[in-house]
């Protein structure tokens, strides 16, 4: 009996350019004897195949249960075809076609296969820096246009040769196809300069070895690396690059030597080794042979990754095994990408550069994560991560909606159909070229999607540069969104929610709809509303920005609210950074009754750490909060009292009595770190109380938890576990930060459900 004939046609998108998905989809062709066609277009990959129908069949079942390990299939159309007796199986030439829905990948760290070649004395590509394949290597930083064929990225500029050019042409083999495929014959090369950009003739480890600082020209930008042993090169690197007290991340040889500075669980590890290779932040074991006081002033914690690109290889030996590894930059500016740029602003920081001519198009920095047996924390996401998109749930505009975000840790949000693309990680956009890095991205993610935006979506804070920079572009319709709704429709969004959903949502600013500080607030809301059901009771925030960079101020402000006049008797003793003339000033304001309300929990914290003696300044963002939690009492399970109170406008959260305990215990002689764990556990259990109380009126029982407070692993933890036993269905952060870099997704989930 004669079998049938089937000739079908199969449109493949998602992210299945630059990952080896034609190759791919070649071999598995060939294998099932099927004949046809597979090409790259501006729209999507196509596939024609015919053959046996069971063939056939089995096909498109294989690619789409099995398709290449970086592949990431978002929809397969399928359309019957006559037979048109094809002679083989071939790949075509790519082309433009209308739509653009093709992804870009992120970039991916280097694989076993590519490892292994740069690390084979007998290999051609033994020890290249830019050594890649279709399962690893740059993307998204190098590609300046789709579809991804390498005269649309960086390395246009670098012919093949002979060897590399029949790699790439072979289907079978892994380079096929890999736009930035090169060997040191045709490729960029690497080489080592002084400060002034003279030619070194040393080996780039010998000159870490000897305690120097390297400004090395990474994937998506420069980092300046330093023998993280070497007490002198570190004390030197956080002089130079006048960075007082923010930990530094460092870079391990490998996993193993990585287990000698952390403990490591087997999420940490998979994170770790896993193709995005993220800064993971541990517990650090304190080793003796590395300067913790230096590398991570204050905290029990060290952010380590593992090399991610060639190049990193040439960094270490058997005698170097750790380096600090930090961003290229000078307090809070800008990454650096490009080499006249780092040898002029970096001069005074780095003794020599190792430098590279392949250009970074996308600055992308290193992305940040921690992990605990709840979830994985994305504290930053960049590299590995961008530019994959995120779902959104429900029924999305088909318009494209540009969301800013907000101005510290900004990143910017571009939708397209039912898909949210996040952008790379800018920084405070206080800094003007960090500013003008953002409104390049924003041009340079429309051009990437082909999208025009119908909507800008921006925060109702009026002085955020990213609002003045929506209230410019004055032709389209704009969207002030509300900090911590776009807080709660973040968290939804990254979770799939639809529905009423309570948000319990704590940080450190986010201005109010009744013009006070928002920060600890409980909301009900959805894509379309919010409403606020409790908060943190308020307190006087006189100074502003100036007492959030000086914790001791808010410190006081608590003990005058609980003890008055007394107050400055107290803060003699425990608050040696207030001066009397300054505590005279905040007492003035405070009797006028003429400053901003807050109920910022991030404030409180801020008072809590200083109170104790833990951190009265903040010398980076947050510092105050990470140094508290960094010394509470893991064993200690006492809880403060607080109250919870029904107002005419919904509930308070009440801490005096906290505070109250607080003074005692202090007093008493209690040990700071008993007192911090106590004040976690009491906040966690305030929440908790006042979450349940909102469920219970409203009978919703699934909340989200979003906001910068938690990266705080302990309170994050206490909450899930306490709330779960209230039978609550509890909702954390998985793909995009709980702080201010990820409420960009939750300002376009906004404006897409808005429509009027």
């Amino acid at each position: 009996m004669s079998q049938t004939i089937s000739s079908k046609r199969f449109t493949i998108k998602g992210i299945v350019q630059g990952v080896g998905f034609r190759p791919h989809v070649y071999r598995l062709a060939v294998e099932l004897g099927l004949k046809g066609w597979v090409l790259n277009s501006s729209s999507g990959v196509f596939i024609e195949v015919e053959g046996l129908t069971p063939k056939v069949d089995e096909f498109i079942h294989t690619l789409l249960e099995q398709p290449p390990p970086l592949a990431l299939i978002k929809s397969c159309q399928v359309e019957e075809l006559p037979v048109r007796n094809y002679a083989d199986f071939e790949i075509l030439d790519s082309v433009e076609q209308e739509g653009h829905e093709v992804m870009i990948s992120p970039d991916i760290a280097i694989c076993d296969n590519c490892r292994r070649e740069v690390l084979d004395p007998s290999d051609r590509r033994y020890r290249y820096p830019f050594i890649n394949c279709t399962n690893c290597g740059p993307r998204f930083t190098i590609i300046k246009d789709v579809p991804y064929d390498r005269a649309k990225t960086t390395m246009a500029g670098f012919p093949m040769c002979p060897e590399c050019a029949a790699e790439y042409g072979n289907p079978l083999d892994r380079r096929f196809h890999a736009q930035p495929n090169a060997c040191p014959v045709c490729g960029p090369r690497v080489w080592l300069t002084d400060k002034h950009g003279r030619p070194v003739h040393s080996q780039v480890i010998d000159v870490l070895k000897s305690g120097a600082i390297v400004a090395v020209k990474g994937l998506g930008a420069f980092h300046q690396a330093a023998d993280a042993s070497n007490r002198e090169a570190v004390r030197l690197l956080r002089k130079r690059k006048r960075r007082d007290a923010k930990p530094f991340a460092v870079m391990a040889r490998d996993l193993e030597a990585a287990r000698q500075y952390c403990r490591i669980s087997k999420s940490e590890e998979q994170w770790l080794l896993s193709r995005q290779a993220p800064i993971v932040v541990m517990k650090s074991l304190n080793h003796p042979d590395i300067p913790g006081d230096l590398l991570h002033p204050g905290l029990n914690t060290l952010g380590v990754m593992l090399p991610y690109s060639p190049l990193h290889y040439l960094l270490f030996d058997d005698d170097l095994d750790l380096l600090v590894m930090t961003s290229a930059n000078v307090s809070d500016e800008p990454i650096i990408t490009d080499n006249h740029e780092a040898l002029d602003s970096l001069a005074d920081i780095a003794d020599y550069f190792l430098l590279h001519n392949r250009d970074i198009f996308n600055p992308c920095d290193d992305s940040v994560l921690s992990c605990t047996d709840i979830s994985t924390n994305i504290i930053r996401r960049a590299r590995g991560f961008v530019p994959q998109g995120i779902r959104l749930p429900g029924n999305c505009r088909q318009e494209s909606v540009l969301a800013v975000g907000g101005d510290l840790k900004n990143t910017f949000c571009l939708t397209k159909g039912n898909e949210a693309f996040l952008s790379q990680h800018w920084g405070d956009l206080g800094n003007y070229n960090n500013y003008l890095n953002f409104t390049v991205g924003i041009e340079r993610f429309k051009n990437m999607l082909k999208v025009t935006p119908a909507v800008i979506a921006h925060d109702m804070h009026p002085d955020y540069q990213s609002t003045r920079w929506a209230m410019q572009h004055n032709h389209l319709p704009r969207l002030a969104v509300q900090h911590h709704h776009a807080h709660l429709a973040s968290a939804m969004a990254d979770n799939g929610l639809s529905g009423k959903t309570i948000g319990l949502i704590c940080d450190g600013t986010g201005w109010g709809t009744d013009g006070a500080v928002w920060g600890a607030e409980v909301l009900i809301g959805d894509y379309r509303e919010f409403k606020r059901m409790a908060h943190l009771a308020y307190m006087p925030f006189p100074g502003g920005d100036l007492t959030a960079k000086k914790p001791y101020r808010m410190a006081f402000i608590y003990l005058y609210q609980i003890l008055g006049e007394r107050a400055w008797e107290y803060a003699r003793k425990w608050l040696p950074d207030l001066s009397q003339p300054e505590a005279d000033i905040i007492i003035n304001r405070l009797c006028r009754g003429e400053q901003l309300m807050t109920s910022s929990c991030g404030r409180l914290f801020d008072a809590v750490s200083a109170i104790l003696g833990v951190c009265p300044i903040n010398r980076y963002e947050g510092q105050a909060a990470m140094e508290l939690e960094a010394i509470a009492n893991p064993d200690e399970c006492g809880v403060y009292p607080f109250q919870v109170k029904q107002q005419p406008d919904g509930l308070i959260m009440e801490v005096n009595s906290i505070w109250q305990s607080i003074v005692h215990e202090l007093e008493a002689g209690v040990a700071p770190t008993t007192i911090a764990a106590r004040f976690h556990n009491s906040l966690a259990a305030l929440f908790t109380e006042t979450v349940r109380l909102v469920a219970e009126q409203s009978g919703i029982d699934q909340v989200v938890l979003s906001g910068g407070v938690f990266n705080n692993q302990i309170l994050l933890k206490l909450l899930v576990e306490s709330l779960t036993r209230n039978d609550m269905k509890v909702y954390v952060h998985r793909q995009v930060p709980a702080g201010d870099g990820g409420i960009a997704l939750g300002q376009a989930a906004i404006a897409s459900e808005v429509t009027d």
